[in-house]
Order: structure tokens, then C-alpha cells, then sequence
């Protein structure tokens, strides 16, 4: 099966956390500009996420975190986003997405997701019928040619892509912060391993 090569690329705190807290107020995008020895050097990952790859893969919780569905129209950049989402976005965020992508795909499960009422040229939308990302990443090799493709996600989906042996490289930022706490995202959640297989 053809796929996308595939990058993680995250801003992570030396203990691994990919978030400030453990629920979805707290965000490393808003969080971290409040610290004041992280925000002087934040203009660097910012700068290095300028460099990757022209698709990118997202979650609707990720983005709706970063406030997607109220933020401003934008003018159209040359990136392709990709957003896997069941209920995060609003029929506003996914009009965001249409506005500032070359190319939107929007890849979701739930059939009565707002995405119905949105007419625009650059939307696709993708219906995935089991939770293997395998599939999802092949129709985009096929369908759209996407080649390379910049995964940002949340840990959930990052322990999918890792169990499925769907990352091929791995391009972290850490930042020099400490967030601790046993319920705030890592760069890896999902099901812990409890057997050893080869």
C-alpha cells in the first residue's frame, strides 16, 4: 500500500507533554507565551514550522483548541491541511480551513458532521469506516498525490501512527519547561502496551 512519508513534528516540554494542562483550556500555543523564559525563544519553532512539508495532518481537536472556530477568514497559503475530526469543528471552522488551504481534506466518521453545509472547491471530505490511519494516509497518495505529509496532531493519534508503523521521521522541539501531571497529553498517548510481541 502507497502512503505519504510521513513527519511528527512537535513543540514538547523536556518531560514529553504536548500540552500545559490536562484539559482542552490549556494549550502549549497559549500557555507557553505566558512563561516568560519560553516566550523570547518561541519565534524559532515557529520559524522551523515554516519549513514543513506542504501537506499537513491535523486534528479538529487540535485546531479547535487553537480557536479555528472563531478565528478571522485568512488569505490562502500554498499549504494542503488535512483534518481528522468527528465533532470539533464547527461549519466556521471548516469554512477557516477552506479559506486559508490550497487543499482541504477533511477526514471524519461521523456522517452528520457540519461539513454538509459547506460548498466549496478546495474541500474534500473523506469518510474513514475504521480507526486505522493506514487507509486514510493511502487515498491521499492516491487520490490528491500527496507525497510528504507534516503530522501535528495530539498524542492519541500520534500512538496510532506509531502502532500502524506510520512515521518515518521524527522532528521534536523541546522546550526547556517541566508541566508534569500524569493526565496531560504526551507526545505519544493511546493504550499502553501490556505484552511484549516482535
Amino acid at each position: 500500500m502507497k502512503r505519504p512519508v510521513t513527519t511528527l513534528f512537535a513543540l514538547v516540554s523536556v518531560d514529553g507533554k504536548i500540552s500545559t494542562g490536562a484539559d482542552d483550556t490549556f494549550d502549549v500555543d497559549s500557555g507557553y507565551p505566558r512563561i516568560a523564559g519560553l516566550r523570547k525563544g518561541l519565534y524559532q519553532y515557529y520559524e522551523i514550522e515554516q519549513t514543513t512539508d506542504l501537506w499537513s495532518l491535523n486534528t479538529g481537536r487540535t485546531q479547535s483548541k487553537l480557536g479555528v472556530n472563531e478565528k478571522a477568514f485568512t488569505q490562502k497559503t500554498g499549504v494542503n491541511f488535512v483534518v481528522l475530526d468527528n465533532s470539533h469543528l464547527t461549519e466556521h471552522g471548516v469554512r477557516y480551513f477552506c479559506s486559508l488551504s490550497r487543499e482541504f481534506v477533511l477526514v471524519k466518521q461521523n456522517t452528520s458532521h457540519p461539513d454538509f453545509k459547506v460548498k466549496e472547491d478546495n474541500l474534500h471530505i473523506g469518510v474513514q469506516e475504521t480507526s486505522q490511519l493506514s487507509g486514510t494516509l493511502n487515498v491521499l497518495y492516491q487520490k490528491y498525490g500527496c507525497e510528504r505529509i507534516t503530522v501535528q496532531t495530539g498524542g492519541t493519534v500520534n500512538g496510532m501512527l506509531l502502532r500502524e508503523k506510520l512515521l518515518d521521521y521524527v522532528d521534536i522541539v523541546v522546550a526547556h519547561v517541566l508541566i508534569g501531571g500524569c493526565n496531560v497529553p504526551t507526545l505519544i498517548d493511546g493504550v499502553s502496551l501490556t505484552s511484549r510481541t516482535i
